[in-house]
């Protein structure tokens, strides 16, 4: 039997700041600054709102904030309400297809918070945690990085059915990086955050017509597993020491899923960093699937000058034809391109104001949607398994008696190539979001804050101007 949960405990207990490559505290940075900015937006959405409320309302004993709130809340119910804000515009940055910040990030935020730890303390953490996730994703098919492992998990059914349950063990080690457990604590924290995780959930929201709020998990219930798993483990409370360790009974088993290869977690553990080789950060605030086509359509109609009422009909190229979803409903928009579409030809700033009530109910929007076909982008299986760091989109626009056509390998946001954002382009995307929330004097100090954050010396400083 392997030792996979008692090496991954020893690296997040063990690993120091100058084990991290300078790379990967700029892109954890720059994660941090992604998700809070998020955050701050989904403060102009209902689903938002109301989530924040339920901490508030809640209350407890004040150890944490939540972002863009007015009240410091119990650890447990501020990663509640920051895990369910940072995902609910679906425009935070992504691993592999992943949502792996929304299920981590709320986790070590607020035990910083709690604790008073530095900004690198912070970092760390967040790094050691993603680290983990990525790994385990890995391991379980979802975050395939060589053109191999492409090659096998499209051979597979289907990768299993649990989204970002595995994210769970990060966002534990990343809360016990900042309580600084010691090896056997931080194995016990692992053992019970993958009992207290979420499953099945994911495959039944993507089987619904999707209009209910929830989406495809509650990130930020799951991370409430996460920090009672870290604060008993360091009372002294016990977890399943062996529970990545089983092939057969163990977390691939519980979890439903049918690909387990566990020579990819410990693989260079702590020498070689990988989560940010599949890192994409979105410009818009949809699904990622259809990224691509979104950049092809907005050069089309910049290059052209297009405009609504001149453009006949849309075909996007996606990974595969797209089902139609439900009109009504924030979620349900969010994966319907007819939507996002809609909202680039009229000049929606790309941001929480695609889901804004008057956009909702513009009629143009609504007609422009009719105009909205998808199909599948031929060959985009074998292209994936070519590079898996490319998402392959094309879109033809009939417009003023002809066709034009846009075609694009990488989708911009996508890390290490040049279709990346520049820290400019993210920092005004932050913008963008916290003026929903927070004076735009906070804005600019949040920003600061965050991109230097290894010379802060206390988080709650940067807490203090992301929130009211």
């Amino acid at each position: 039997m392997a030792d996979i949960t008692s090496e991954l405990a020893r690296f997040a207990a063990s690993a120091e700041w100058d084990d991290l490559p300078d790379s990967i505290i700029h892109d954890t940075k720059l994660m941090l600054m992604d998700h809070i900015g998020c955050a701050l937006g989904a403060h102009s959405t209902k689903r938002g709102r109301m989530s924040a409320a339920l901490a508030e309302n809640l209350g407890g004993t004040g150890d944490a904030s939540v972002i863009g709130g007015e009240d410091k809340v119990s650890c447990d119910h501020a990663v509640y309400a920051n895990g369910e804000l940072m995902i609910t515009l679906d425009y935070s940055q992504i691993v592999a297809g992943g949502h792996d910040g929304v299920y981590i990030i709320p986790t070590p935020l607020a035990f910083a918070e709690r604790t008073g730890a530095s900004g690198k303390e912070l970092i760390l953490a967040i790094a050691v945690a993603h680290e983990i996730s990525a790994r385990l994703g890995r391991a379980l098919g979802k975050n395939a990085i060589t053109s191999e492992a492409v090659r096998q998990r499209q051979e597979r059914e289907h990768p299993g059915p649990t989204g970002n349950a595995y994210s769970n063990f990060g966002a534990a080690a990343g809360a016990g990086r900042l309580l600084d457990m010691t090896d056997e604590k931080m194995l016990n924290a692992l053992g019970l955050s993958g009992h207290m995780t979420q499953i099945l959930q994911y495959t039944r929201w993507a089987h619904t017509d999707n209009s209910y709020m929830a989406k495809y998990g509650t990130p930020g219930w799951q991370q409430t597993g996460a920090v009672k798993s870290a604060l008993l483990a360091d009372m002294g409370y016990t977890g399943d020491s062996t529970l990545l360790d089983d092939p057969e009974h163990g977390f691939t088993y519980i979890s439903g899923f049918n690909y387990w290869d566990p020579d990819e977690i410990t693989s260079d553990l702590g020498d070689e960093w990988i989560f940010n080789i599949r890192m994409h950060f979105k410009p818009y605030p949809c699904c990622g699937f259809f990224h691509s086509a979104l950049d092809c359509f907005y050069s089309l109609l910049d290059e052209h000058q297009l405009e609504p009422e001149e453009i006949d009909h849309v075909t996007a190229y996606l990974q595969e034809e797209w089902q139609d979803f439900p009109p009504e409903g924030i979620a349900g928009l969010q994966f319907d391109p007819s939507h996002a579409f809609a909202a680039a030809v009229h000049d929606i700033p790309r941001g929480p104001l695609w889901y804004d009530p008057e956009t909702l109910t513009d009629p143009a929007i609504e007609r422009f949607k009719d105009k909205v076909t998808t199909a599948a982008y031929p060959g985009y299986a074998e292209e994936l398994e070519r590079d898996p760091l490319c998402a392959p989109g094309k879109v033809e626009v009939e417009a003023r008696g002809r066709t034009f056509s846009a075609e694009r390998q990488y989708r911009r946001g996508t890390n290490g190539g040049e279709a990346m954002l520049t820290d400019t382009e993210l920092a005004d995307k932050f913008r963008r979001n916290a003026e929903f929330a927070i004076p735009q004097q906070q804005t600019d100090r949040a920003i600061d804050l965050l991109m230097n954050l290894e010379e802060v010396d206390d988080v709650r400083t940067l807490m203090q101007e992301v929130t009211l």
